[in-house]
């Protein structure tokens, strides 16, 4: 189990639930250092006073807040721990909420959080029924690094999910970046919506990153001192193209079938055409040709019996 990264308790009227902060997350992205080209040296950053232009050590660097280009106001840690915060080791419930209220954006990290001590639970599956039970996620106020959070706690799998949330005054409005009106056609929208559903899946847990993939397959050969294998060129798309819409929606509906491996809604039907070797209009020219030199020669041969017949009777 990864290391807890806070402990406290949960509030819950005049219930307390013991419990421990775990990352609910891990980052699986590949990290690099950076590193002199030459001799593969590591390259760090220092801190350095911009006023003195050397390297300042730890325990003489502080806060400050920079009320203007020439003012800055110091603030020490000590000052920042006697701030009045009720919520340093508590996560306070403050209220009851359906699901669907919340807007997506405002949720941020997720953490687990685990009883701390057998003590714990029992309120812990408590709280965990309940939020069950109504079918609703718990809004709640908790403290971390230094300042007050609003927090959501909902359930995943018999476990309590606390999940970061930003205040609603840190969330931009989205105004001035919303499109003017414009027209549609019906059928575009129709299109648009038959293009969702062919999307639709009910589960997304087969995505990969296949750019970290590839990245790791790039570190390894390189590693083993093998070849680089030829990247497979990306298509090439023009940027400010005016496209036909309609055409664009029917020619993605088009492509998510296939991938699917759907083909408009049943089997699908080749017309047969002739071989290009023997055609079908070359095999029946011989027989009429045949069949007309027959003809011709039962009439000549037909011509020639009677003149016979006559030339022995005289």
């Amino acid at each position: 189990m990864p290391r807890p990264l806070w402990t406290g308790a949960i509030s819950f009227g005049l219930v307390t639930i013991p419990i421990k902060i775990i990352s609910a997350t891990e980052d699986r992205s590949v990290h690099f250092h950076q590193v002199h080209l030459e001799d593969m040296g590591r390259v760090r950053t220092r801190k350095v006073c911009e006023l003195e232009d050397a390297v300042v050590p730890q325990d003489e660097i502080g806060k400050g807040y920079e009320l203007t280009k020439d003012e800055v106001v110091p603030v020490t840690d000590e000052e920042l721990d006697e701030m009045p915060l009720p919520t340093a080791k508590a996560i306070e419930i403050v209220a009851f909420v359906d699901a669907d209220s919340i807007d997506p954006i405002r949720i941020s990290d997720s953490y687990f959080l685990a009883i701390d001590g057998q003590v714990a639970a029992k309120p812990y599956t408590l709280l965990r029924k309940a939020l069950e039970r109504s079918d609703k996620v718990a809004v709640a106020k908790f403290a971390w690094h230094g300042r007050e959070r609003l927090g959501l706690l909902r359930v995943r799998e018999d476990a309590i999910v606390l999940h970061s949330m930003r205040w609603p005054d840190e969330i931009r409005s989205p105004e001035s970046l919303t499109p003017k009106a414009t027209d549609l056609d019906e059928d575009e929208i129709e299109r648009a919506v038959q293009l969702t559903d062919t999307l639709a899946m009910d589960d997304i847990s087969g995505f990969r990153d296949q750019y970290r993939d590839a990245l790791e397959e790039l570190i390894e050969a390189k590693s083993e001192g093998k070849e680089l294998a030829e990247q497979a060129e990306g298509e090439e798309r023009e940027s400010g193209k005016v496209v036909d819409l309609m055409a664009a929606l029917n020619a993605s509906v088009r492509a998510a079938k296939e991938a699917r491996g759907e083909h408009g809604g049943g089997a699908v039907v080749h017309e047969m055409r002739p071989s290009r070797k023997t055609p079908a209009k070359k095999k029946t020219a011989p027989a009429k040709k045949t069949a007309a030199k027959k003809a011709a020669a039962s009439k000549k041969s037909t011509a020639r019996k009677p003149a016979a017949k006559k030339r022995s009777a005289s």
